[in-house]
């Protein structure tokens, strides 16, 4: 599995993960509290921040509805309606950019059609992010690919089969990328998380595998990065009451601060992959290992046997796991009961 950049971060196993707040559309349209959720963001440790880029009338057909979750948290009747209100002008957009990068984050975005992804590329961004829905739309994938930016490719309400054929899309194209997790339920119970699908969606296809958390729990972040993620986005907002259709589904800033240290905790306690003895082990491991030692007095010429022999801390003797390497061995010289063994004492063959 081999990591990625994205601007001065690299994403992959062996790398801090990659937090991003996830702003959307909970700026409610207007620019100053974009730029607010980007400082709240910054002042809460984010690595990235992450846009939406879209035009309702490209997005919407006419015959298009709003999901449940949609109509619960907002009073328009279609789609089209509430999306205007949260589309966002290329000057806008210009200057949110530069605000997150003045804040020292990675400024990302998610495209909803091939011709946003003119605005992603006039911007600069490092990486596109592709959300669930456009896992199986071939004609964003494929625009994206050609680019030449890594993406960040959420699986959320998708068939494992069908992440096969995307994954197979963007390998024939040379993608570089990267899979996220996710549950496409706003908010998912945290008994529908699914954690597990992040190593399996790793192993499965050898590339590093995030986490987009639609959940409510402060913790599942780093849960998420103690199970592999390389990289985790979520959802930030200045009020969760507020109304929109996201709002109810993110983290305020209280909370989305709470989130981010967990997840920088549960990154320390990942460590590195390589088990071994750590230094800070080798006291107890001298201490606590087992040796060998002489049950009763051994004369020089004697073969030792298993009933000559116990097992005794420390181990700075002959370790009990060669007891089968030491049976059988000829003793060279007189040994007093109750000795530590050590290799010096045999010959090597009887």
């Amino acid at each position: 599995m081999k990591p990625f950049a994205i601007g001065s971060r690299f994403v992959g196993p062996g790398h801090p993960t990659l937090v991003i707040a996830e702003i959307g559309v909970n700026h409610d349209g207007s620019v100053q509290k974009a730029l607010d959720l980007v400082r709240i963001a910054a002042g809460c440790g984010a690595d990235a921040v992450k846009l939406q880029i879209f035009r309702a009338t490209t997005l919407m057909h006419a015959t298009a509805g709003l999901a449940t979750y949609q109509q619960a948290n907002t009073s328009d009747a279609r789609p089209i309606d509430m999306l205007r209100r949260y589309e966002l002008a290329m000057p806008d957009l210009r200057r949110i950019v530069q605000e997150i990068r003045e804040r020292k984050m990675i400024p990302l975005a998610t495209p909803f059609s091939p011709t946003d992804l003119e605005a992603i590329e006039a911007l600069r961004l490092p990486a596109i992010k592709i959300a669930s829905p456009d896992l199986v739309n071939h004609p964003l994938l494929s625009a994206a690919a050609r680019i030449g930016k890594p993406l960040l490719v959420s699986t959320g309400a998708a068939e494992m089969a069908e992440v096969d054929t995307s994954v197979g899309w963007l390998r024939e194209r040379g993608a570089e990328f990267a899979l996220l997790h996710c549950i496409s339920s706003y908010p998912t119970p945290a008994s529908q998380a699914n954690l597990s699908w992040i190593i399996e969606l790793a192993k499965r296809f050898d590339v590093p595998v995030g986490y987009s958390d639609h959940t409510t729990e402060v913790v599942s972040g780093a849960l998420a990065a103690a199970a592999g993620a390389t990289v985790i986005e979520r959802h930030l907002t200045y009020d969760r009451a507020a109304k929109g259709p996201d709002h109810s589904a993110s983290s305020d800033p209280t909370q989305f601060e709470r989130y981010v240290k967990l997840v920088r905790e549960a990154d320390t306690m990942r460590g590195t992959q390589g088990k071994r003895v750590l230094d800070i082990e080798l006291d107890v491991r001298l201490a606590s290992r087992q040796s060998l030692v002489a049950r009763r007095a051994l004369k020089a010429g004697e073969v030792l046997r298993e009933e000559d022999v116990t097992v005794q801390r420390p181990g700075t003797g002959l370790p009990a796991a060669q007891i089968t390497q030491a049976i059988g061995l000829r003793v060279q010289r007189p040994v007093t009961a109750g000795s530590l063994l050590q290799w010096d004492m045999f010959s090597d063959a009887a």
